[in-house]
């Protein structure tokens, strides 16, 4: 997965006037697997830059407030676009990421007089993001519990959860979560992903 991130000003939302933008755009190449086709985004990729989009946003790492231009005028805008090179499994995990490790190390472009964007320029100062957030994918298969699913493994699954997740303060703060799949997943076995998420969203953290 390769995922770039454009920063551009415009027009904040009726409902966070003073607040700026993030949006997460995902696309699944055909190089990746046969089963991608070209054309307008499926149900598969709208799920995956929801579920990045979700896990980043709902984490609070990134503060919108400092992204604010102009208040109910200009704000700054986030555009994260995520492509799929090779589907080898786990997609989403993958996604966020490389979503993530792009937000830590753009940087900020630079304004003219009349607060428009200078074309081809860049400051020194990076998004205001605290924290790493990253999400953890589990899957059932006959009774038994995946992390981190191979293809084959997405393929024969019963079930799935995503949890999004970020560090606070030297603890463990879930953020997000998803379900997928026809079948569920009973307390005991909720309780032991959620364990397992806070152990192997640690490794992950120490990749970016």
């Amino acid at each position: 997965v390769i995922a770039g991130v454009k920063i551009d000003v415009g027009t904040p939302f009726s409902d966070t006037l003073e607040e700026g933008v993030l949006m997460v755009a995902a696309e699944l190449l055909p190089l990746a697997s046969s089963e991608f086709e070209p054309g307008p985004p499926g149900e598969q990729a709208i799920e995956l830059s929801r579920v990045v989009d979700r896990a980043i946003r709902e984490s609070k790492a990134i503060d919108f407030s400092k992204l604010c231009i102009t208040p109910k005028e200009k704000v700054w805008m986030i555009y994260v676009d995520i492509d799929v090179l090779d589907d080898d499994g786990n997609l989403i995990d993958a996604a966020c990421l490389a979503a993530v490790s792009a937000l830590l190390s753009a940087r900020m472009p630079e304004l003219d007089e009349e607060k428009k964007v200078k074309r081809g320029t860049k400051t020194s100062e990076g998004l205001p993001i605290k924290g790493k957030p990253v999400s953890n994918t589990f899957v059932k298969i006959g009774g038994r519990i995946v992390t981190d699913p191979k293809i084959e493994e997405v393929k024969a699954m019963d079930a799935r959860l995503t949890v999004g997740s970020l560090e606070k303060d030297g603890k463990f703060h879930m953020c997000s979560i998803q379900k997928g799949g026809p079948e569920g997943f009973t307390f005991e076995e909720l309780e032991r992903m959620m364990d397992m998420a806070e152990k192997k969203s640690k490794e992950l953290r120490s990749m970016l």
